[in-house]
């Protein structure tokens, strides 16, 4: 178990219970639930922006919408932008895998209402086709947990290239600010600063192990002056005229 400060991440081999009962069996659901997408499916770096039924806590700041990309990883950030790969991430296995290769691979995602899972099925790492399929998920729960649940991982994931992609597994949040330009006025330039990140060892990513993180309780959940001056997690302050 290690802690992050805003989250505990456990993680669970392939011979502990937990990691099997931790995963989505999205074949198994309510086929309401559940739905294919069938361009993420067909193509190579592409992302897609999917509306959640309930809002999830992302770092503590709720979240309505996400972007799911091929390349195994779910984008958090409001406005995307060509480095979606840098921050700002929920990643179980960020690789540079080709849906649109194979006919049985595809990307689909599940939302239940308590649950939201996006699951990555028979995907293949580009120029790697030979080296087998990747099935992993990511699921985000209502509560703030997040699992990632590994199925197939047929080979080290420390022997995949990253020349052409970025690799890393773990989470990422990062904040925007818009800047003018002194002198340009009705100029604004984005800036993104990443102010915490969570990797995991990539060596411990293997077939039938799971990650889970827990959020720990962060400022923006307090609902009174007394509980946000008195958290021992973080430096918070109250602002009376906002009541947050």
């Amino acid at each position: 178990e290690d802690n992050h400060s805003y989250y505990v991440s456990r993680l669970y081999g392939p011979s502990e219970p937990r990691s099997r009962e931790l995963w989505v069996d999205v074949a198994k659901a309510n086929r309401s639930h559940v739905k294919v997408h069938r361009i993420l499916s067909n193509t190579h770096r592409q992302a897609s922006r999917v509306v959640l039924s309930f809002d999830f806590p992302f770092y503590g700041h709720p979240l309505r919408q996400i972007t799911i990309a091929t390349g195994g990883f779910i984008f958090t950030g409001d406005v995307t932008h060509r480095m979606l790969t840098a921050t700002q991430y929920v990643a179980p296995l960020m690789a540079n895998f080709n849906p649109g290769y194979s006919d049985n691979s595809t990307v689909a995602y599940f939302d239940n209402g308590t649950v939201f899972v996006v699951q990555w099925d028979h995907v293949y790492l580009q120029g790697r086709e030979d080296r087998g399929s990747f099935t992993f998920q990511a699921a985000l729960h209502r509560d703030g947990r997040i699992v990632f649940g590994y199925k197939e991982i047929p080979m080290s994931v420390l022997e995949i290239s990253s020349s052409q992609h970025p690799v890393k597994a773990g989470l990422s949040d990062a904040f925007m600010t818009l800047n003018t330009s002194p002198d340009v006025p009705e100029s604004r330039r984005r800036a993104i600063f990443e102010y915490h990140r969570v990797e995991l060892d990539p060596s411990k990513v293997t077939s039938t192990s799971a990650v889970e993180f827990t959020p720990l309780p962060t400022c923006l959940q307090h609902r009174s002056c007394d509980a946000c001056v008195s958290s021992l997690t973080f430096n918070c302050s109250w602002c009376h005229v906002l009541q947050k």
